[in-house]
């Protein structure tokens, strides 16, 4: 490790011992040294000791930078590895970062772009209009045609500190299976490398803004939701610009209801968007927290939300769409025995998996749930408890549902603070049964000839020749399979007359020791070379 790494992991745990967070290492004889350790070699005491374990890690992560508290913040999406009490607290992170200086936010664009700001851009505002972990924006006016934009300007120190803290994650992930029971199936490596992915797709803002264009695309006039535009002969990889958006934050509950907002229509077009980008277009904005959500102050009685920040996007197979659309259905209806083959088909679980006790252990854990009102069970609770259950009968994880699931829990906590009474599964359940309905019968037969025809007609003038080619391949595959055929009988028969011909010169070879122990003159001669030459023969056409 380089001096800089070695200083890096002291800090690391220094601010793991000064928030308690020892109590991670499990007390047991095999960690008794380390344990010791920590507290003799650094002698930091828990400074938080009044919090619970959840606060404690949240607030270390914030004390140790932004590559942390983006690395909390994606973990919190993996409820599927971490207890509530932990991940609760982690999904708390907000990921608000002092700006860097203006200045330099020029530097930086100027040498994306190849020249001076003011060759494209008016009115730059070097003051920061927003800042995170990995960018920050600032406001400017397009010399072309007068629109007012936004720049996203990568940190410029930011990758350097990245890949430092990312070595150090993979070094302490190594750790954890030794030195926690449980660690294994935490898969510590899996989740740094989930979140290595996640960082480097975010440092390409022409990644994003192709998310950013793809979604503007599939919402192109709809009144549930405007994604703004990008001005895509101006974006680099370090920079990106996009039209600049005036709205009310959606968490500003206050300002919503002064400009007034229908919060019941607002709260149902939530889940519609959700649904429509997942079943509909098969992609999805899977970083839905209400920072990236506003809503239009035009046409309150019919509001608009507007999506900003499309650097993590999720997207579905068909066979994906159609098991979760059926696992919900299914739920709802209690056919938990649909549920569990459902997980066997789509290959979520092992095809031996035992479906009776799979069904049992489903429904142990989901029947409770239907205790409480409809109204108020959660759609992204329901698929944590199916996959926590699934993965007793060792479901693999699936990335793409564990990005669906962050942003179902995303809609969901924004839905009922829009509106408590918001009855999620009355508003999806139509969406749900229409979409697979849509999928089997007519509709789906009418649907697939029309994405089809125009690959069939391309092919259409190929059909003779092909059908030719078949014929004439079919022809000598029979041929084939005939001269093998009367290879196998010829070889069959050989194989027949030489058992005979074996058995023949074997008895005539018995008879002659037979007969030559009796003394019988010169017969059993006679014989044993009868039996010999036929023997021979034998083999002969055995070869």
């Amino acid at each position: 490790m380089t001096p800089s790494e070695l200083f890096r992991l002291y800090v690391i745990i220094r601010v793991f011992l000064t928030h308690g967070l020892d109590e991670l290492i499990p007390k047991m004889r095999l960690t008794l040294p380390l344990r010791i350790w920590c507290r003799s070699l650094f002698w930091l005491r828990n400074k938080y000791p009044d919090k619970t374990l959840g606060e404690r890690l949240r607030l270390a992560l914030q004390d140790l930078g932004p590559v942390w508290i983006k690395f909390g913040q994606m973990m919190s999406t993996r409820r599927d590895l971490f207890p509530p009490v932990i991940a609760d607290q982690l999904a708390l992170l907000q990921d608000q970062v002092a700006p860097f200086d203006g200045e330099l936010a020029r530097q930086q664009i100027e040498t994306s772009m190849g020249g001076k700001l003011e060759q494209w851009f008016d009115d730059f505002n070097p003051q920061a209009l927003a800042s995170a972990s990995i960018a920050q924006v600032h406001t400017a006016v397009l010399k072309s045609n007068g629109r007012e934009v936004v720049l996203k300007v990568i940190r410029p120190d930011i990758k350097p500190v990245i890949e430092a803290d990312i070595r150090l994650m993979y070094r302490l992930a190594g750790w954890v299976p030794k030195l926690l029971p449980d660690g294994r199936r935490l898969r510590p490596r899996e989740v740094v490398r989930e979140y290595e992915k996640t960082l480097l797709d975010e440092l390409n803002l022409l990644r994003e803004a192709a998310n950013t264009i793809q979604l503007r695309r599939n919402f192109d006039g709809s009144p549930m939701l405007y994604v703004p535009e990008v001005f895509t002969d101006y974006c680099h990889e370090n920079v990106l610009v996009v039209e600049r958006i005036f709205g009310i934050p959606v968490s500003d509950l206050a300002a919503l209801k002064a400009n007034g907002t229908n919060m019941k229509v607002l709260a149902e077009r939530g889940v519609q968007v959700f649904f429509t980008q997942v079943f509909r277009d098969s992609f999805f904005h899977a970083d839905m927290h209400p920072g990236n959500i506003f809503v239009s102050y035009a046409t309150p009685e019919n509001p608009q939300y507007i999506g900003i920040d499309c650097g993590i996007v999720g997207s579905l197979s068909k066979d994906d769409k159609r098991y979760l659309a059926g696992n919900f259905i299914a739920f709802f209806n209690r056919d938990y025995r649909k549920v569990a083959e459902l997980h066997v088909d789509s290959g979520w679980v092992p095809a031996d998996t035992n479906v009776e006790d799979f069904e049992f252990a489903i429904r142990t854990v989901c029947e409770p749930i239907f205790e409480k009102p409809l109204s108020e069970i959660s759609f992204g609770h329901v698929l944590l408890n199916l996959f926590n259950t699934a993965r007793r009968f060792n479901m693999e994880v699936q990335p793409q549902l564990v990005l669906l699931q962050k942003t179902l829990l995303y809609i969901e906590g924004l839905g009922r603070q829009l509106y408590p009474q918001l009855d999620l599964w009355t508003t999806a359940k139509p969406f749900l049964e229409s979409w697979m309905r849509e999928q089997v019968g007519i509709p789906a037969l009418l649907r697939t000839i029309k994405e089809k025809s125009p690959y069939w007609i391309e092919k259409l003038p190929q059909l003779p020749e092909l059908f030719y080619d078949s014929l004439r391949q079919h022809k000598e595959l029979q041929h084939s399979i005939d001269k093998l055929s009367s290879q196998f009988q010829m070889r069959q028969k050989k194989q027949h007359q030489s058992r005979y011909l074996f058995g023949v010169g074997a008895t005539l070879l018995v008879s002659a020791t037979i007969l030559f122990a009796s003394h019988i003159g010169i017969l059993p001669i006679c014989l044993a070379g009868a039996g010999a030459v036929i023997w021979l023969i034998g083999w002969v056409k055995s070869a």
